[in-house]
């Protein structure tokens, strides 16, 4: 199934990481980059190439393409344990060619910069992409925008065009920094699905159930799909009307795949 959350373990943290293998999230990012000052970033490695086990598989995010430690983080992409790579600040199709050729088994671009959106519908389409992530704060910082929903919405929906186009899964919302209020990361959660993301990064335990419940179709929204399916399947082939509104094929569609959705999630 699709991961709806991501949860980032600071890699210079070894104890924390079954810790975050264990906090309900569907995936774990242990980060190589933000979280690890310069003097850590060898041990940070190292003790990551320790743990790694095919048993706990997690993603990694590695150092940037231009940065001094992305040659030698390049190793870890074949290492069994290691589920994917998330690039940082990816911006040209070169960067993500050369983690296919290191043997990344798949590859989750972070757009955080205006060259990366603007080479967004590229990257989506290079080998073993599996989806994009926005990286928000970054991004707000490279164009001088005053981060909120309205400034970025523009760029939200670029990154969901750019994956529906490239036929990948739906991208991945950044961060919501206030880690103690559920309510703001449910509430963020539900605008970023609204826009058709698939997945938000958590960068705390307490958000992965505020995210995964925001993904979550309601009980009115499961009852007005199964209403819907019912009607269907009883006009055979006919119009379909219900609630004194005509259903159409769209309509029934996002019906079905949100029963669906439902009872993989069980």
């Amino acid at each position: 199934m699709l991961e709806r959350s991501y949860l980032f373990v600071p890699g210079n943290r070894p104890e924390r990481f079954d810790k975050a293998c264990a906090a309900g999230a569907d995936a774990v990012i242990v980060d190589l980059e933000d979280a690890v000052p310069p003097a850590d970033k060898q041990a940070a490695r190292d003790a990551l190439a320790a743990w790694l086990s095919p048993e706990r598989p997690v993603l990694v995010r590695i150092n940037g393409f231009d940065s001094a430690w992305f040659e030698d983080d390049l190793v870890l992409c074949a290492v069994p344990g290691v589920a994917g790579i998330v690039l940082p600040k990816a911006e040209q199709e070169a960067s993500l060619a050369r983690l296919d050729a290191a043997g990344a088994a798949t590859i989750l671009p972070l757009i955080e910069s205006g060259l990366g959106l603007w080479n967004a519908a590229a990257l989506a389409r290079m080998p073993r992409v599996q989806r994009l992530v926005f990286g928000s704060i970054d991004f707000s910082l490279d164009l001088n925008i005053q981060e909120s929903h309205e400034t970025l919405l523009h760029a939200r929906s670029q990154l969901v065009l750019a994956s529906r186009v490239a036929g990948i899964a739906a991208p991945v919302d950044g961060v919501t920094t206030s880690f103690d209020d559920p309510a703001r990361v449910h509430g963020d959660t539900l605008r970023a699905r609204a826009l058709g993301f698939g997945g938000k990064l958590c960068i705390h335990p307490k958000q992965v159930a505020p995210v995964h419940e925001a993904f979550a179709p309601t009980a009115a929204e499961l009852d007005w799909a199964g209403r819907v399916v019912a009607a269907a399947e009883a006009a055979q082939g006919g119009a379909v009307a219900l609630d004194g509104k005509m259903v159409d094929r769209p309509v029934i569609m996002i019906a079905q795949h949100m029963l669906e959705e439902a009872r993989r999630r069980k």
